[in-house]
């Protein structure tokens, strides 16, 4: 069975969290917590992300950002799988590094996005990493220090926030510095990561489903905003549920979906679950990958297994631009 798709809109500020499998230190050197702030870079140099804030720690991380040209799925799914298998070789290791899936939680920019940013750079104060904010200042593993000037890492957005405080970056950063020391005395905040937020395991569908059982907190569970913003994440989530039920009802499975895009294509079936490499068959190819994953919500490795390649190749593919693939759908399926 398919696996519902994340709430993940491009545009969309995502608060994001990964931990270690069975508490597994997941940055053990600096060399690890650099490799991972590399990767970051990447995705923001691709124009994929936005970096507002970020803490990594021995075990987990946090990051605030907002997706760019692709979404928080595929972005993370990058950054984790290429830093998980050079851990492995660094640390002569086998198996999962992370628990289970990253999790994201949707965020209204206003009033939350100084909020988190805070949040998320008081990290290491309240795990003890740091003594005090005077360190916390310095501490080259959050996005605080890029904020402060001690630190330069040019793919964070650092103007974004400070600008909040101020156009003078002087006073602007010794107002910031404030608000994050006001901070401190908050502790873990569970209105921020937990509570009534009751964040849902299942995606768009499950988020709908419990609004409909009139279980308000459980709808909830993966958006941090005010109602309207709420409604306009769930108006989303419904039209994206629909369209994957409208498309099921034509497409039933993937074997229905190769038979249509083969005739569409003028290619045999046989040609597109084959290594056949000739351009139309690619073609072809990459648009069942598209409309598996992006629309369909099947994952990656469901897919690879129908095809007999592997899930990186399914995921490359996926995420390759597709002019109008909605009008493709709409007129040839």
């Amino acid at each position: 069975m398919p696996r519902h798709a994340r709430l993940d809109a491009l545009g969309t500020v995502h608060h994001v969290m990964g931990r270690g499998i069975a508490g597994t230190r997941v940055f053990s050197t600096k060399r690890d917590k650099t490799d991972f702030l590399l990767r970051l870079a990447d995705r923001r140099e691709a124009g994929a992300l936005t970096i507002y804030a970020w803490a990594v720690l021995d075990t987990h991380f946090h990051l605030l950002l907002r997706t760019g040209s692709d979404s928080i799925s595929s972005s993370m799914r990058k950054i984790l799988t290429g830093y998980a298998v050079n851990f492995n070789r660094r640390h002569r290791r086998y198996g999962h590094l992370f628990q289970n899936r990253f999790k994201s939680i949707v965020c209204e920019e206003d009033p939350y996005l100084l909020e988190l940013a805070r949040y998320i750079h008081l990290n290491p104060l309240r795990a003890g990493t740091v003594k005090d904010i005077d360190e916390l200042d310095t501490y080259p593993w959050t996005g605080h220090a890029v904020l402060m000037g001690k630190e330069l890492r040019p793919w964070q957005d650092r103007d974004a926030i400070l600008s909040l405080f101020g156009n003078v970056e002087g006073e602007a950063k010794k107002r910031y510095r404030r608000f994050v020391e006001e901070g401190v005395a908050m502790g873990k905040r569970h209105d921020l990561t937990g509570g009534g937020l009751l964040r849902s395991q299942g995606g768009w569908a499950e988020v709908v489903s419990a609004r409909r059982r009139h279980e308000p907190n459980a709808s909830d569970g993966r958006i941090l905003g005010g109602g309207a913003f709420v409604e306009s994440v769930l108006a989303e989530a419904e039209r994206k549920k629909n369209d994957a039920f409208r498309f099921r009802a034509v497409m039933p499975d993937l074997p229905a979906l190769a038979q249509r895009i083969a005739r569409k294509e003028d290619v045999t079936l046989a040609d597109l679950l084959s290594g056949v490499r000739r351009r139309q068959v690619a073609q072809a190819r990459r648009l069942l990958c598209q409309i598996a994953v992006k629309k369909l919500f099947y994952t990656g490795a469901a897919v690879a297994r129908f095809l007999g390649v592997s899930t990186s190749l399914v995921n490359r593919m996926a995420n390759r631009e597709v002019p109008d693939l909605d009008g493709y759908i709409e007129s040839s399926l």
